[in-house]
């Protein structure tokens, strides 16, 4: 997989070279309107590659990206990822509207993946991923790997290569009734196995240390998802 600085180690890179693996995480339904503007701020400011919000609050964080480098990530079907393939699309295109809109995070139905329903799970992702890009925006599939096994998450990737979609991603953040292991290296080699060069891999939950922050990309990853306390850590720069 092309990796963005194969010249480089992670740790000679610049504090900006690293933010742009950085989709910064906005994204705890209790924050205040006030919370989201100053944590959109911050992630500007350190030039993230983008700002994951929930879908309510684009127009709201628009003004503060527009005219960097950092976008907005809003997320659709979160963090579930049951509703029905026709809201599913909407949701998608509902997004897709904002010109700050680069990507759009969907979680795949990972309960109809647990189920073995490959060929259902298929078919959403492919109406997915061309709703995404019939709107010109990049689309990153999160298949919630805590919930599964070994199997199915290598089934999973197949699944979201062959739909389409541009990005697979490890987590939601939310999962409840699971132990939390987030984007360990060790799911994130199985799904660069997986994935192979044709489609990149984000990876998000647990990468809190900057130890952790560095080994995946010197493993190749293509993006983190990362929460708004530890953007600060893994980058290096204090509080």
């Amino acid at each position: 997989m092309e990796m963005k600085h194969p010249e480089k180690k992670a740790e000679q890179m610049t504090q900006e070279e690293l933010a742009s693996y950085i989709d910064y995480s906005v994204l705890k339904p209790e924050f205040t309107e006030e919370e989201i503007i100053e944590l959109t701020k911050d992630g500007v400011k350190k030039k993230c590659a983008t700002i994951c919000i929930n879908p309510k609050y684009i127009e709201l964080c628009e003004p503060f990206v527009r005219g960097t480098a950092t976008k907005l990530a809003p997320v659709a079907d979160f963090p579930f990822g049951t509703s029905s393939t026709e809201s599913r699309i909407r949701q998608i295109q509902d997004a897709a509207r904002s010109l700050e809109v680069m990507d759009i995070d969907i979680v795949a139905n990972y309960g109809q993946i647990r189920s073995g329903r490959y060929e259902e799970v298929l078919e959403d992702l492919k109406q997915c991923a061309q709703a995404a890009h019939d709107a010109g925006k990049t689309l990153k599939v999160i298949l919630e790997t805590d919930a599964l096994t070994e199997e199915q998450v290598r089934k999973g990737t197949r699944i979201v290569k062959e739909s389409g979609a541009d990005f697979v991603k490890t987590s939601t953040g939310f999962l409840t009734g699971h132990e939390s292991h987030g984007a360990t290296p060790e799911v994130i080699a199985i799904m660069m196995e997986e994935a192979g060069p044709d489609m990149k891999v984000k990876g998000s939950g647990c990468i809190r240390t900057r130890d952790h922050f560095l080994k995946l990309i010197d493993m190749g990853i293509d993006r983190m998802g990362v929460g708004y306390k530890s953007v600060p850590v893994v980058l290096g720069i204090g509080d």
